[in-house]
Order: C-alpha cells, then structure tokens, then sequence
C-alpha cells in the first residue's frame, strides 16, 4: 500500500511538473511577453537608479535616485516620503521634468541648477522593508528600537555620499509636511555631509497645534488620512463612505470612535495611541520636534518654511523656528520665510488663495529668489553669497515681501508693541478698555451638540478633497448670523492696523457644564461697498482661528472638570499673522463652542475621554462671554507702530 502511494505521489508531481512547463511555455507558440524587458533610455535627459540602501539593522530603503545626464560634482536634493517614491518620480517621459511633475518640491529649480534628484521610500511604506510607525519618534521613552527617522536620514545620506559617483558630497534636505517632518528629523545627530535642510509645512506636535489635535480638540475630519495611511503598506485600502455632506456623517456617527469602529480602525496601531492618548502626556511631548530639536546642537542651516493659512499643520513652522532661533547667535543658521499660502502652495500658483488675489505670484518668488539661491549658496561647488535675508515675510492686505533678522519683525523705523482689543458691550470692540461695568456684563447663547456650529458652508467635502485647502479663507458672514455664534466688531478703520506675530487671546468665560470647547476667530472685515474689489465687497477673511478645549485650561497634561456657571480665564495663542487690517476695514472677533465637523463635539459633561463619550453625555449648555472691568475679554495683538 506505501509503494502504491509513493508511486502515485511520483506521478502526480510529474504530471504537475508536465502540466506547469506546459502552461509556462508552448514552443511552438511563445509568449508576446519576454521574461524581462530593458527599456531603451539612451535618449533620456537623466540616468534612474532604484536602490535598497541598507538601514543599521539591515532593513533596506527603497530609493529612486535621478542624475541629470552628464553632471559631475553635483549636490544631491534628498526627500523622504510615506507618499511613494515611485509615483512622485514615474512621469512617463524623457525628459526629468516630465518625470517629476509628480514631485512634492520645487521641480524648476531642482531641474535648472542640475541637482542629483533622490526621493526614498520611509521605512514600511511601499517599496521599503521594515515596520511603518506614524512619524517614528526619535531614541527614547517613545522608541525602544535602536532605528528612528533620524538614524534612516543619517544612513541614507551616508550611502548615497559614498555611492553616487556624479556627486559632491554635498546634501539637502527637503519635502513637505510629513516630508517636511524628516528634514527636522535629520537634524538630531546629523550627517557631516547634510548642508542644508528645509522643512515646509512640516508635521512638528501632533496634539498642540497641527494635524491631530489643536489645544485639545481632535480634528476629527484627519480619520480617512489615518486609515488609508495605516491600513496599508501601500495606502491600498481607502476610507469609504456613503454621504454627501461629512457633517452629517461624523454627526450621526456620535463620538469619533464610533465612526473609527464601523471602519475596523481598533485594528491600527496609530489610532489606537490617539484614543489611549487624549491629554498632552509624554507620549505627545516626547515626540514633539520643537522640543527635540531644542535639545540639540545647532550643526546645520535650516530654512522654515510657513503658510500663513496652512490648513494642516499651521503651528509646526513658526514654533520650530521659535525653538531654534536663539541658537542663532550669528544669525546665518536660522531662517523663515513666511507666505500667504495654504499647506505646500509654495510650489504650485501663489497669485491667489480661494478670493483673495496676492498681485503676483508669491510662490514663484519664493523659489527664484529665495529658494533657488539659497540652495545654491550650500549645494554648489563654487559656492556662492547667499543673498537671502534670514526673514522673509509677505504682508497680506498690503501684498508686498519684506525682508527682515528676525520674526517677528517690520521695517527699521518701526517696533511690535502688544496692543489689547477689548470685547464691549452691545457686541463692539475696541483699543479702548471698558472703564464701568455696562449691561450684564456677559454675551450669551446656548451651545447644542446635537446643532453644533459648521466650519464651512454645508454640505461640508471630505479633508483632502479639491477646496480643502481655501477652507481658512472661507467668508465668516454664515457663522455670524447663528444664534450660537458672538460677534464683536469695530467702527470702520480710520488708519491701518498692521499685525505681526501671534494674536494672544484672553478670554473669560463660564459654561453651566463641566468642559466647553471656545473657538475664536480674528477676522478682516471688507467694505460693505469695496471699490478696488467689488467680488470682495463685505467679505469677512478670517485671519487668525483657533480652537481651545476648556478641560486643559489649567494644564495640557492632567485635565480637569470646569466648575460650572463661573467666569473662568482661558489663554492661548491664535496662529500668527502678518497681515494689514486697511482704512475702510473692520476688526471683528467671533466666539463660539464649536466647529464641526473638523473637530469633535465636547460634549459639555466632563468625562476623562471623550473619544469615548456615551450619547447620554453630549448635553447642552448655557456659555457666557464676559467683558467688563473685572473679566475683561481681549486679544492681543502684536501691533507694528
């Protein structure tokens, strides 16, 4: 009986064998296809090169490496990516320019000046082996492995130094936001060969101020990016969904976690730190790069790189550069360029943002005369001056560059002195301070998480869809005229009010609940008849928003429930601002308790997460503004005199 199965276990394997060299080859009739084809390139402008660089423990990096044809001594443009390297490098074309349009930097300059082009994939995203963990934190309490993003930059440049004949030895940095992350990363213990670093919009503090939360409150509408990100090594997976108008969809989800669950987003390591990590604990302050970076040697010029209407990570930039810049003691080490853009406009058209028109293209500026000799001055083997002063700055309302040591900064001839505007009775505001209590005292309205305030006109798009980006520059008048929105205004500007730095806002308030969510805008308000701008008539230009949650008042790390119906202070900073409030203009600050559905209700009961808030929790609540004498609400603003 064994020798009969042994026989028929022979003849079954060669009737496998027969019947796959069968289906693989017909002789007579082979296939179109060869077993492997080499494309003809010798027309191409450039050589590509796919390499897997080894990591200190082994694991290989994709990278796609791109050489002009026929330079020598060139410096090399690095960008690190969980965006795939393939697709930002696959312009089906001879030409190099072609082939990067899908590149996330400034193509034109890299082209012209001849740099070698090398983009990677991050470790355990597409073509890289390894495990992905969302911007993988430096050596420490938040990474027990002896790999980071910063040992992966430092490998990385290290190989490519040595094993890339057509160059000089000399490397840049460079991508935006998450790729404007890994610039910063490798400034911590970096390579002798990295020159220069550049991180535009880059991910900087997950839970202060850009793409997770803001002050506290989970920007809810980042739950898609977080699931086609981390589902998959190759974002393979998408996030679907069967509305029209997100609103009602995180609305009728309940809490976040909700929403998560019905998608199987328990199974992702990322989101589940998000939900276990609520408050501002060590796990968000040991990853913060400000702080990172803070404690590190200044070995290597950096360029900052902000929008002034990022709509993703518009604190990283400007709290990088606040860090850094008191190591500048000789003031060429440290720079900022400040533009009127939304997150990465600086390397596609910068004439306009949604309405407002900037009188020139202020991203072209930035990458023929900011970008390009700067990159220069350090990649380039002759070296030459660097011409590009250690701020640049575009003052919107003005619309005009100036260039300055420091930010925030103005002309020579004048200073920034801080300058209170103070909320009034019957809903004015005013440079002025109140000098007797008016009226009540207080502003009310009642705040229903079951009608919270929409950011945006409705039906509300997904993030990351086409006009995700003008959402910072959409007109405030729709919120104005809900019952659950504060309004305060100025008479029409006689002279111009020009702001430069950081709103700073005080607000006393109460809630007849336990936790509030305040959000308060500083807005632009245009003529109700604009002569020069007759489409931008009455407009209402947000210039400065942001959002604070009520339970962090007293500190980030260990909230706290709010004592109900007692006139409480909150401080914090709106995202700064270089900006001219004109003659014929008002100032208006508008004050609410929610902003859906880019952040999640507070359901107004203190629980100890809200990511997991039960329905019963979410009440309504009766939110007072106060602004008298004794509880003086104001903003206050950096004032250029």
């Amino acid at each position: 009986m064994a020798l009969l199965l042994a026989s028929l276990l022979c003849v079954g394997a060669a009737y496998a064998s027969d019947s796959t060299e069968s289906h693989a080859k017909y002789p007579n009739f082979p296939s179109d296809m060869p077993a492997h084809f080499d494309p003809s390139t010798q027309h191409f402008n450039y050589i590509r090169r796919e390499v897997m660089i080894p990591m200190r423990d082994g694991v290989k990096l994709h990278t796609v490496i791109l050489i002009p044809k026929g330079v020598k001594h060139a410096g090399i443009v690095l960008t690190r990516t969980p965006y795939d390297a393939d697709r930002m490098t696959s312009g089906n074309s001879d030409d190099l320019g072609e082939v990067l349009q899908h590149d996330d930097d400034s193509t034109a300059v890299l082209i012209e000046d001849h740099y070698i082009r090398v983009v990677q994939d991050v470790r355990g995203k597409y073509g890289s082996e390894g495990d992905y963990v969302m911007n993988r934190p430096v050596l420490g309490p938040q990474n027990p492995t002896p790999v980071s993003d910063a040992t992966d930059a430092y490998d990385t440049i290290d190989w490519l130094v040595k094993h890339v004949p057509e160059s000089n030895g000399k490397v840049a940095i460079m991508g935006i936001s998450y790729d404007g992350f890994e610039p910063l990363m490798a400034l911590v213990h970096p390579h002798p060969a990295l020159k220069v670093a550049i991180p535009e919009n880059p991910m900087v503090d997950g839970w202060m101020g850009d793409d997770w939360f803001h002050h506290g409150a989970f920007r809810e509408q980042m739950i898609p990016y977080i699931y086609d990100q981390t589902a998959t090594r190759s974002n393979s997976i998408h996030w679907w969904s069967s509305y029209h108008d997100d609103y009602n969809m995180y609305l009728d989800a309940g809490n976040p976690t909700a929403i998560a669950d019905t998608h199987g987003m328990q199974q992702l390591g990322f989101w589940n730190k998000l939900v276990a990590h609520p408050a501002y604990d060590a796990f968000w302050q040991d990853q913060a790069m400000d702080k990172i970076l803070a404690a590190q040697p200044l070995k290597v010029p950096v360029m900052l790189v902000a929008g002034e209407w990022d709509q993703e990570d518009i604190y990283g930039p400007l709290a990088v550069y606040r860090a850094l810049k008191p190591k500048d003691t000789h003031g060429d080490m440290v720079y900022l360029t400040l533009g009127p853009w939304y997150h990465g406009q600086e390397i596609r058209d910068g004439s306009a943002l949604g309405p407002i028109k900037f009188n020139s293209d202020t991203s072209l500026y930035f990458r023929e005369h900011i970008l390009r000799p700067f990159l220069a001055h350090y990649l380039k083997d002759d070296a030459p001056p660097n011409p590009v002063a250690p701020v640049n700055a575009f003052v919107t309302g003005t619309n005009q560059w100036e260039a300055f040591s420091s930010w925030p900064g103005c002309a020579s001839d004048c200073h920034i002195q801080s300058k209170p505007l103070y909320l009034q009775a019957d809903h004015a505001l005013s440079f002025t301070a109140s000098a007797a209590n008016s009226g009540d005292g207080y502003d009310e309205y009642i705040s229903d998480p079951a009608k919270p305030v929409p950011y945006r006109h409705r039906p509300i798009p997904a993030a990351e869809t086409p006009t995700w980006h003008e959402w910072l520059v959409d007109d405030q008048r729709e919120a104005e005229t809900r019952p659950d929105v504060e309004t305060y205004e100025t008479p029409v500007l006689t002279q111009a009010v020009r702001i430069t730095g950081r709103p700073e806002v005080h607000l006393v308030a109460s809630t007849s609940g336990t936790d509030s969510d305040w959000v308060v805008k500083l807005i632009d308000v245009y003529p109700q008849q604009d002569i020069t701008e007759p489409s931008m008539s009455g407009y209402e230009l947000a210039v400065g928003m942001d959002i604070f949650r009520g339970r962090y008042r007293t500190s980030y790390a260990h909230p706290s429930p709010l004592t109900p119906n007692v006139p409480l202070a909150y401080h914090f900073h709106l995202p700064a601002a270089d900006h001219v409030f004109l003659p014929g203009h008002r100032i208006m600050v508008q004050i609410q308790s929610s902003w859906f559905p880019l952040y999640d209700r507070n359901p107004q009961t203190y629980v100890p997460n809200i990511f997991l808030a039960k329905p019963g929790d979410y009440r309504k609540a009766v939110q007072r503004i106060y602004h008298t004498p004794d509880h003086a609400t104001y903003i206050d603003l950096p004032v250029a005199q």
